[in-house]
């Protein structure tokens, strides 16, 4: 229970940056207590990988090559953070997925991930999610490895951040009152 859960349900494709993941992941896993959750199929290569990854790091990791709409939900819901390193990402859905469940997101600043996750500011509690900038595996690693600090050092701290994941609210109607202040300025 006071282990961190670090999860993935995706397509498995190097743009969804999974080639990120495959530089580091070793180095997170050999350096801290992470668990590490992975749902999806996709390249072959990437396939390979995470499976031989399971078998280097048994009880730690958990590859799941399969699609499965219901056992998504339980990786959503189970983890502590859900990671989302792609290299374009036009909207995405699984950020809003994930903090739905209170699973905090990692995501790189892109596309959606950039309009819907903002940085945690751990010191005015403001934000709901962590990311990073530039297409850099160890400028992700440093992000996850400070996420996984704060939840194992400053538990308080992360029990705001997972209430702050919770109540954003991704609904329509937000979105549809900005297009209607948009357009009533243009007036």
């Amino acid at each position: 229970p006071n282990v961190p859960i670090l999860a993935m349900v995706s397509r498995l494709a190097s743009h969804k940056g999974f080639d990120l993941v495959t530089r580091v992941i070793e180095e997170i896993l050999t350096q801290t207590n992470l668990r590490f959750a992975l749902l999806g199929t996709g390249e072959f290569e990437l396939e390979d990988f995470f499976t031989k990854l399971e078998e280097r790091f048994p009880g730690r990791v958990c590859v799941k090559l399969e699609y499965n709409k219901s056992l998504s939900k339980k990786f959503y819901a189970g983890a502590d953070m859900f990671l989302m390193p792609s290299k374009s990402e036009p909207c995405g859905l699984a950020q809003m997925i994930s903090s739905r469940y209170g699973t905090v997101p990692i995501v790189r600043e892109t596309g959606g991930l950039f309009d819907t996750i903002h940085a945690f500011n751990e010191y005015d509690g403001s934000g709901n999610g962590f990311s990073f900038t530039n297409y850099n595996a160890h400028e992700m690693k440093k992000i996850v490895e400070y996420a996984i600090g704060l939840y194992m050092e400053k538990p308080e701290v992360w029990a705001g951040l997972v209430k702050n994941v919770m109540k954003v609210d991704f609904s329509w109607s937000v979105s549809a009152k900005k297009y209607i202040d948009i357009y009533t300025k243009l007036q």
